[in-house]
């Protein structure tokens, strides 16, 4: 083609690029771009501008942020809804607040990894940034994974809901116990085949030192490095309750994975906001068991009632109503005593 032609054919109108309405996973792909643009938007605005230097993040700050990251997740769930209809939004706005809730649970461990390293404030926010970049790909995969088996294998559906009945009930038994790091096996494994300091050394994860006995330089893992492995361990494992879960609800890959990335992205705002005052959300975890098992049963009551699936508005009521349940019966029941002065003679 001639400068000429090329040029003629920009004179009549914008080049058309069909590669954008091409299908990938059901969508168009300029939707998964809109969607890859803005999460990158979103950690370009983080780390490059927000935390450009090192520093300690306030509750208040944090909470500013939290609130940023909830209604930018509200925003693309309401576009979702405009452009791919009510019930697609409503299984959005499920998963993103069944994400969230379980993203708060994740919150509980965070806090006793950080707690048993003793990483400092000033440290924890690279530790986090780097660990969601990992959950952006572990998600992706996993999602990938669970869309495959649920469109060659739709009895797959089942499984994952007797699976999150069963974890919802473990989940519910096992409310009380607290998270013992020390015994974690993969923290074990990593001290036995890496050569790992005692000490911090700065926002490092990795320092050269010399290797007793013989005093030659090698290369140490710092324990801000054992945190971050110890946070994508944890990651994975609630991602095995959380990805059967929005699949439960729906089956749609572009809105189980955009629904549960917009989520997972106020992760590491909602840890500065909430690790303070973790022991205010004690009850949460039955809350959050209580939702595992519904998610669970109305795969089974769907069939039981001989419809194809329970309505999306029932769905997500019955959801944020357990979530909000859990969070005012915790926060009202380890409220602080009321002072009574003492009575003057």
């Amino acid at each position: 083609m001639s400068d000429t032609t090329l040029l003629a054919g920009m004179a009549e109108g914008p080049l058309e690029l069909p590669f954008l309405l091409a299908d990938w996973l059901g969508k168009p792909v300029w939707m998964w771009l809109v969607f890859v643009g803005l999460v990158a938007a979103l950690l370009a605005f983080d780390l490059g501008l927000l935390h450009k230097e090192q520093r300690e993040i306030g509750v208040r700050e944090s909470l500013a942020l939290s609130f940023l990251y909830i209604g930018l997740g509200l925003a693309f769930g309401a576009w979702v809804w405009w452009q791919l209809g009510p019930q697609s939004g409503i299984d959005y706005l499920t998963g993103f607040a069944v994400e969230k809730a379980l993203a708060m649970d994740n919150v509980f461990v965070i806090a006793m990894v950080f707690g048993f390293f003793s990483i400092p404030r000033l440290y924890q926010h690279r530790v986090l940034f780097w660990g969601i970049l990992g959950v952006l790909v572990l998600r992706a995969v996993m999602i990938a994974a669970g869309a495959a088996l649920v469109a060659q294998f739709s009895w797959v559906l089942y499984v994952f809901g007797a699976f999150l009945i069963l974890t919802g009930v473990k989940m519910m038994l096992a409310a009380d116990r607290t998270y013992d790091v020390g015994s974690n096996p993969v923290l074990r494994l990593l001290r036995r085949y890496l050569n790992v300091t005692d000490e911090l050394h700065g926002e490092r994860f990795f320092v050269r030192k010399p290797q007793a006995p013989s005093g030659r330089m090698a290369w140490h893992a710092t324990p801000l490095f054992l945190a971050l492995v110890l946070i994508e361990v944890a990651d994975v494992i609630f991602a095995v309750d959380s990805v059967p879960a929005i699949f439960a609800i729906t089956t749609d890959p572009f809105v189980v994975y955009t629904s549960n990335i917009f989520a997972v992205l106020g992760l590491r705002a909602l840890y500065f906001a909430l690790a303070a005052m973790v022991h205010r959300f004690h009850y949460l975890r039955y809350a959050l068991s209580a939702v595992l098992i519904f998610i669970g049963a109305k795969i089974f009551a769907a069939d039981l009632m001989g419809i194809d699936k329970v309505p999306p508005a029932l769905s997500l009521g019955v959801t944020l109503a357990i979530i909000a349940s859990g969070i005012l019966w915790s926060l009202w029941k380890t409220r602080p005593p009321v002072q009574h002065g003492s009575a003057s003679p």
